[in-house]
C-alpha cells in the first residue's frame, strides 16, 4: 500500500480573468473534495430496509491558508477577484501531488465565502468557501 503525505497537495484556482494560478505555497488546508455522494431515499411500505437511488450532487469544499497580497499570484488577490464574479472558475486539486500519474479532482466552482479574520497576537490567515458547479471530475496529472 502506498501512504502519501498532505504537504506534496496541490491546489489551483482560476483567479478572475480566467488564468490559472497555483496558490499552493499560500495554502495549509483543502477539505471537502471530491465531495459526498447524494441519494434520495425510495423506501416503501413493504420494504424490509431503506432504499436509495442517486441523486443530484451538492458539493462544497474550503480551503484555508496564509494571507499574501502579491500582485497577481497571491491568495489573497486571486481570492478577492471572485468575490463578485460573474462566471465559475477552474479548480484543480492533487490531494498526493502533481506527479505524472497522481490523483487530481477537476471542476467548476463559485466562492461563497471569503474572510480575513485578523488578531493582535498571530498570524492573518485566509479561508474561503465554494460550492463546485455540477460535480468535480476525477482524473490525473
Amino acid at each position: 500500500m502506498t501512504y502519501v503525505h498532505g504537504k506534496d497537495a496541490v491546489f489551483s484556482l482560476d483567479d478572475s480573468g480566467g488564468t490559472l494560478r497555483t496558490i499552493t505555497i499560500n495554502l495549509n488546508a483543502v477539505s471537502g473534495l471530491p465531495g459526498a455522494r447524494a441519494l434520495s431515499e425510495v423506501t416503501a411500505f413493504g420494504d424490509a430496509g431503506t432504499k436509495s437511488i442517486p441523486s443530484l450532487a451538492n458539493v462544497q469544499f474550503s480551503i484555508g491558508g496564509h494571507f499574501d497580497a502579491t500582485a497577481t499570484t497571491g491568495v489573497t488577490t486571486v481570492l478577492n477577484g471572485l468575490r463578485t464574479a460573474t462566471a465559475t472558475s477552474t479548480f484543480n486539486y492533487g490531494p498526493a501531488g502533481s506527479a505524472t500519474g497522481a490523483l487530481k479532482v477537476i471542476g467548476e466552482c463559485w466562492m461563497t465565502a471569503l474572510t480575513y479574520d485578523a488578531t493582535v497576537s498571530d498570524r492573518v490567515p485566509v479561508a474561503a468557501s465554494f460550492q463546485v458547479d455540477g460535480i468535480p471530475t476525477l482524473g490525473t496529472y
